[in-house]
């Protein structure tokens, strides 16, 4: 297993969350530049922030758990 210079393990998995996790934040962000969301817009507003909120949970999940392997 590759460490990255923090000392994280280097996880394509991670990556790909992170990468999921700025996709997620790009699109809410166009929505926000709006001046008026229709009722499909908001409601899309809430999935892309429970979406971006899930993914921060699973990569803080990911590193810690590599923290411990690292800890053991």
């Amino acid at each position: 297993m590759d460490v990255e210079a923090n000392g994280l393990p280097d996880s394509e998995e991670i990556h790909q969350l992170e990468r999921e996790h700025r996709r997620y934040s790009e699109q809410l962000e166009a929505l926000i530049q709006k001046p008026y969301l229709s009722e499909e817009e908001q409601l899309e507003e809430v999935r892309l922030k429970k979406l971006k909120l899930r993914i921060k949970d699973q990569m803080a999940a990911r590193r810690s758990g590599h923290l411990r392997a690292y800890v053991a």
